[in-house]
C-alpha cells in the first residue's frame, strides 16, 4: 500500500512511499502502480519518463512548462538529492511557497510535483541518478526557468556555490520574469 503525505503548506505536493520487501538478498519495491495512484487520487497517467544523472553540487532548476504544464513524479535511483517544488501559479493562494525534501535512494521516497509548480534539485552525494515520470511530454516552446536563488522564494538550498548549466545560470528572477509566462491557477493543477 502507498503511504502518501501532503507537504506542509503545499498540500498538492505529495511525498509518496512504496513499501519494500527486504531479505538478506536485498529488496524489491514498486516504483509506480497506476491503480494504486488512481485510488490515492494522484495522477495515474504519465506520458514521458526522464532519466537524469548529475555529480556532486550540481543544481538543476527551477524549471516548469507553460502552457502544457508537466506534473512530475520524482524518484531517486542512486544517491541523495535535495528536491524542491515551488508554486508559481498566478492567482494561487500558495504562490511563492516552496517545499524541499531530501530524497535518498535507500529510503524509497518519491515526490509528486503537480502541474504548475517549478521543480529543481541539487546533488548531495558524489553522484545521483533520478528518474521522473511526466504527465505531459516536454514542449521546448513552453519551457521556462526562474533563478534558483530567487529572493522571493528564499529557498534554503543545502549548498552555497552550485554547479549550474548556462540556462540555469542566466534564468531570470521572478521580479523580471514575464507574468504571462507563469502558469495560471487553478487550471495548472487540473490533472488530479
Amino acid at each position: 500500500m502507498l503511504h502518501i503525505t501532503p507537504a506542509p503548506d503545499l498540500p498538492e505536493v505529495k511525498v509518496v512511499e512504496f513499501p519494500a520487501f527486504a531479505d538478506d538478498r536485498g529488496y524489491f519495491t514498486e516504483l509506480w502502480h497506476a491503480d494504486k495512484y488512481a485510488a490515492a487520487g494522484l495522477p495515474d497517467v504519465f506520458v514521458q519518463d526522464n532519466l537524469s544523472y548529475s555529480r556532486h553540487d550540481v543544481l538543476r532548476g527551477l524549471h516548469f512548462q507553460w502552457p502544457n504544464p508537466q506534473g512530475k513524479l520524482v524518484q531517486i535511483i542512486d544517491g541523495v538529492i535535495f528536491d524542491v517544488a515551488v508554486d508559481v501559479r498566478r492567482g494561487s493562494p500558495t504562490f511563492g511557497r516552496w517545499f524541499g525534501l531530501e530524497l535518498d535512494a535507500r529510503k524509497r521516497r518519491h515526490l509528486m510535483i503537480p502541474e504548475g509548480y517549478a521543480h529543481g534539485f541539487c546533488v548531495l552525494s558524489a553522484e545521483a541518478t533520478i528518474i521522473y515520470k511526466c504527465t505531459r511530454v516536454y514542449d521546448a516552446a513552453c519551457d521556462a526557468s526562474i533563478a534558483w536563488n530567487d529572493p522571493t522564494f528564499a529557498i534554503t538550498w543545502p549548498l552555497a556555490a552550485p554547479v549550474l548549466s548556462p540556462k540555469d545560470a542566466s534564468a531570470l528572477p521572478l521580479s523580471e520574469f514575464p507574468v504571462e509566462r507563469l502558469p495560471l491557477y487553478p487550471h495548472a493543477g487540473a490533472s488530479k
